[in-house]
């Protein structure tokens, strides 16, 4: 079997004279925490949309697991194990955790509609329930209608949902997007203890979370790769500091510790740095 699980080959999408996605060629391994960073209109979100058939690549192809999925409906991936968040929201606000938990295992196992019962019914579809509101701190407020939860828990009941399915890719697109500091503990330790045999492809502004993370990381630039590397590799490299506009990004990678360790000053230096130049993160 492939180490790489997914894989975009000479990826290109253009949107009449504009070329936002520029002969990508990107692999991500098998368990891989892998992430994709850039400045603002970098092509990273197109790339995602490419990846998960929201949008149909100009030339170029996509392989999961060794099968061709280029042309593959974005439902048929979601089959196939490919899941992916949105940065924003895409929940039903009347629901309750439990409920939209209840719906997605449902449809996940073969039961469709008929969740509603299923749910008292079927031991399989509470059990699986019940682990996702544990793994996910959502335990406490599962019968809460998610329009009145936290910002931060409403993100963690995206990612609940998407791990629901059973991903072997798990494409996240900016997770901490929008969420309050205090907030953010939580959600940056959920996301780290995501289960290892799932593959992650990490879009993300924050450095922080990016680097304690990722073990593998490529940088988008003008709808292109500019580099790919571990994350020390691209931590020192001048052109991605380059890309990043100076000091202050380069204080900020300098930051972040590696992979494992903690900094208590990490969060203020990444929000500072947000605060200062975010655009230049966002893509």
């Amino acid at each position: 079997m492939s180490d790489v699980v997914l894989s975009a080959q000479g990826l290109v999408k253009k949107f009449g004279g504009i070329t936002a996605t520029n002969n990508v060629t990107l692999d991500v391994r098998r368990g891989a925490r892998h992430a994709l960073i850039g400045p603002n209109g970098a092509g990273k979100t197109t790339l995602i949309n490419l990846l998960t058939g929201v949008l149909e690549p100009t030339a170029g192809r996509i392989v999961l697991e060794g099968e061709d999925i280029t042309t593959l409906a974005p439902h048929r991936r979601v089959r196939r194990g490919m899941v992916r968040t949105f940065q924003i929201n895409q929940l039903f606000a009347s629901m309750t955790p439990l409920e939209t938990l209840a719906l997605v295992v449902s449809q996940h196992q073969g039961l469709g509609a008929r969740f509603w019962a299923s749910l008292g019914a079927n031991a399989q579809v509470a059990e699986r329930c019940q682990q996702l509101l544990e793994q996910f701190h959502l335990a406490e407020v599962m019968n809460q209608r998610t329009e009145h939860l936290a910002y931060g828990k409403r993100r963690l009941l995206e990612i609940a949902i998407a791990l629901a399915c059973s991903p072997r890719v798990l494409l996240l697109d900016e997770p901490v997007a929008g969420v309050p500091a205090g907030e953010r503990e939580e959600l940056l330790q959920t996301v780290a203890d995501l289960p290892a045999d799932v593959s992650v492809l990490l879009i993300e502004h924050d450095m922080d979370l990016v680097f304690s993370f990722a073990n593998r990381m490529t940088v988008l630039v003008n709808g292109g790769v500019l580099v790919e590397g571990t994350p020390e590799e691209i931590a020192n490299n001048t052109d991605v500091k380059a890309v990043y506009l100076g000091h202050e990004v380069e204080a900020t990678f300098a930051a972040v510790p590696p992979r494992g360790e903690s900094n208590s000053q990490g969060d203020s230096a990444t929000h500072d740095s947000d605060e200062r130049g975010g655009e230049r993160f966002h893509g």
